[in-house]
């Protein structure tokens, strides 16, 4: 590392890996988000099984890796609560995500950064598909890779 690198705030390097961080925070909340939908979609998938059938009829629940008899008058509320507790934690990720992503619209903006493609052509963040772009980091023009 040279003398000079020690003396700026931030280098090339530097900048690269935190904004590589930044996107794989981002896809890791989008994974998360894609994980919690499927859980509501099973959720569901028993609410519709279980609603119309007799309350008193005996059904199994899966708690805690261990599986207990109960009612379906137990254990419907409590499929409920959960569907909608989960349904909540999706909506306080979309938000994160909201966050996510302009903590990083504003940090290409503020040290120009861009996504090269593979086939040579560079893109803006507002010309990209949200969270699947795959690309080379590059630095400002006229520096070396």
């Amino acid at each position: 590392m040279a003398e000079g690198d020690r003396n700026e705030p931030i280098n090339e390097q530097v900048v690269a890996n935190m904004y590589s961080a930044m996107r794989n925070e981002l896809n890791q909340i989008y994974s998360k988000i894609t994980e919690l939908e499927m859980d509501v979609s099973e959720h569901s998938l028993v609410i519709n099984a279980i609603q119309p059938l007799d309350p008193s009829r005996r059904c199994y629940r899966m708690i805690g890796g261990v599986l207990v008899e109960r009612t379906i008058k137990e254990v419907l509320p409590a499929v409920l609560r959960n569907k909608e507790g989960i349904e909540e934690v999706i909506a306080r990720l979309n938000e994160a995500a909201e966050r996510k992503k302009k903590e990083i619209s504003d940090f290409e903006a503020k040290y120009k950064i861009r996504i090269r493609k593979s086939d040579g052509e560079v893109k803006d963040d507002a010309s990209k598909k949200e969270g699947s772009s795959q690309g080379v980091l590059v630095g400002p023009a006229g520096s070396s890779e």
